[in-house]
């Protein structure tokens, strides 16, 4: 894993990174406590179609999981972000030709699972991060390509998914995975998403084969989750985590 540039706020610790899996460069950011000497538990972060690891979002969930102990990372999906050459971080572009990508690339899944695992062996030898339970937070393109991961992956305890349902490409493969999902799921739904209509993300929820689950609906289209959702998400991972109950900030 190489880092390339590290930025320290008051309160969050930046660090951006490349490592490389399978021949394919992962960048990423790694998120973190300035001056935190105790290793941290890890939260990593898929972000949406059309987005990067660079969006708002991201960054602040991460604040919220760095201020309640916990590290954070984010690394970009296929044709997003920095893998790409043409320097479109978000917009139309990334999301048509991961539409694309999903359609026509049997592979692409199991390449981000690949990917996420690469990172998360690096990250867990850093002395900065502990080497305990993981979550994992990604709704949308971050649940097409994240729930497989979960679901492959012991070290993840506790996700939060969503924005997505059975439906698509990979729907089959998501069905699977889904019933093999055994950890805590906290799952986000829009009522009138225009991309993933409700109906298939209540399938999907009821496909996921965890009892502890809970799913939460908000009115609005898919791009319209409210911030109390991103909130609420965030505090079920830190308490599933580290067994608090956080409060929101004032």
């Amino acid at each position: 894993m190489e880092f390339h540039h590290d930025e320290t706020e008051k309160t969050l610790r930046t660090r951006r990174f490349t490592h490389l899996v399978g021949g394919r460069s992962v960048p990423g950011l790694l998120f973190t406590a300035p001056g935190e000497d105790k290793p941290q538990q890890l939260v990593l972060i898929g972000h949406g179609a059309s987005s990067s690891k660079q969006e708002g979002y991201v960054t602040a969930l991460a604040r919220q999981f760095v201020r309640h102990g916990l590290s954070a990372c984010a690394i970009d999906g296929p044709v997003h972000g920095d893998r790409r050459q043409d320097g479109v971080l978000q917009g139309t572009l990334p999301f048509l030709e991961f539409s694309q990508l999903w359609a026509n690339d049997p592979l692409m899944t199991d390449h981000m699972i690949e990917d996420w695992r690469g990172v998360l062996d690096a990250l867990l030898e850093l002395p900065d991060i502990a080497d305990g339970p993981v979550g994992y937070w990604g709704v949308s393109m971050g649940t097409i390509l994240g729930l497989p991961l979960v679901a492959s992956e012991p070290r993840i305890r506790a996700a939060v998914l969503g924005l997505m349902g059975l439906v698509g490409p990979t729907e089959q493969r998501l069905a699977v995975d889904a019933e093999r999902l055994g950890c805590p799921v906290h799952f986000l739904v829009q009522w009138d998403d225009q991309l993933f209509h409700r109906d298939v993300a209540f399938q999907l929820f009821e496909a996921i084969g965890s009892n502890d689950k809970v799913l939460v609906a908000s009115p609005g289209g898919h791009g319209d989750v409210p911030t109390g959702s991103f909130v609420s998400s965030g505090q079920f991972l830190i308490h599933r985590l580290t067994g608090t109950y956080p409060r929101r900030a004032q």
